[in-house]
């Protein structure tokens, strides 16, 4: 769906800046699936205030990406634990590249620093799309808990 509509907007990278914050939760809640998004980040101690402090202090870093000045999608980082700690695009526009290159630029931040493996954590279930995704860009599964862990090396 995403594909045709794509053809027809110019999508800009740049980094992450504290304003961004309420619109990067205005995507996370709309790619969560479910009515229940914000309360659930906030019970996992994901608000506006500890973002905020993540990026500020410089242990977290990500990437967004725009369409005609809107936020479609992002991506983030945290360099202390190697981790891909959060990606999200707006179903509108998947397929269309902006997810691959949301990653690829984390995992570039997160090698340049020194890692030689990042993981991140996804879905257990096999045919949940984004562990198809993750697969697609080199990411293999690492272990099997609450969640699945998926590391990609390096080389």
């Amino acid at each position: 769906m995403g594909g045709g509509f794509m053809k027809r907007k110019a999508v800009t990278y740049r980094l992450i800046e504290i304003s961004d914050i309420p619109a990067l939760f205005q995507v996370r809640v709309a790619t969560w699936h479910n009515e229940n998004g914000a309360r659930e980040l906030t019970e996992m101690g994901i608000t506006s205030a500890s973002v905020e402090q993540q990026l500020v202090s410089g242990t977290h870093q990500g990437w967004l990406a725009e369409v005609d000045g809107v936020v479609v999608g992002f991506a983030i980082g945290n360099k202390t634990k190697g981790e891909m700690w959060v990606i999200a695009v707006l179903s509108e526009f998947e397929g269309c590249g902006i997810g691959r290159e949301l990653i690829t630029r984390v995992e570039r931040w997160l090698f340049s620093l020194g890692w030689e493996s990042i993981w991140l954590t996804t879905h257990l279930d096999p045919d949940f799309r984004a562990v198809g995704f993750y697969r697609s860009l080199g990411w293999v599964d690492w272990k099997m808990e609450k969640d699945r862990y998926m590391r990609k090396s390096k080389h």
